[in-house]
């Protein structure tokens, strides 16, 4: 039992290593070495655990994806009308850019190469696929038929609210020296007006 419960402490602690080494320089500047530096252990626990680069990136994003939706869903849960709902997730990403930008440069990193990769892109898809799900679930579902929004399905008006968010936050980790930026977020509002 002790055995299984070191194991499991060594595969986290790997995978909180190359958290925080991809997530700082970037999935094409970290070398494997680098990772097994991070977490303090040989390089052949790296292999072990996760066979190789690519095997580790992948469970870093399934556990980021997790951290994220988790955080999004509770974000979408507070608030009683649709305008509430999207103004906490709107804050999630303010804050979000603000405190751990990290999440979100391992997410663009993710994106850029699910554009190469077909198992990065099935994730990724995944992710933009359920992002838009809750979005839909919390914030659309409850919209009355007279709103401004008619005519378009609650997907894609998920999509399309995900997409500004997703977008405008680029913007910010580009250029954070720009003061209006985060205000752009906040203007994604106004669908709900």
């Amino acid at each position: 039992m002790n055995n299984e419960m070191e194991k499991a402490n060594q595969s986290q602690k790997i995978l909180l290593a190359a958290f925080e080494c991809i997530s700082s320089k970037g999935y094409a500047n970290v070398s494997l070495r680098d990772i097994a530096d991070e977490a303090g252990v040989v390089l052949s626990q790296l292999n072990y655990y996760y066979k190789n680069k690519e095997g580790l990136f992948t469970e870093v994003i399934n556990m980021m994806m997790q951290k994220y939706l988790q955080e999004v869903e509770s974000h979408l849960s507070k608030g009683t009308t649709a305008k509430e709902k999207i103004l906490s997730l709107i804050m999630y990403f303010q804050e979000m850019l603000d405190e751990n930008p990290k999440l979100f440069r391992l997410l663009y990193d993710f994106t850029s190469m699910a554009l190469w990769s077909a198992s990065f892109g099935k994730l990724l898809r995944s992710l933009f696929e359920d992002l838009a799900n809750l979005i839909e679930k919390h914030v659309l579902n409850n919209i009355p038929a007279k709103s401004n929004l008619r005519g378009y399905t609650p997907k894609s008006i998920a999509r399309m609210l995900f997409g500004a968010m997703f977008g405008t936050a680029i913007q910010v980790i580009l250029d954070p020296q720009e003061k209006k930026l985060p205000e752009a977020l906040r203007a994604i509002e106004l669908v709900f007006e």
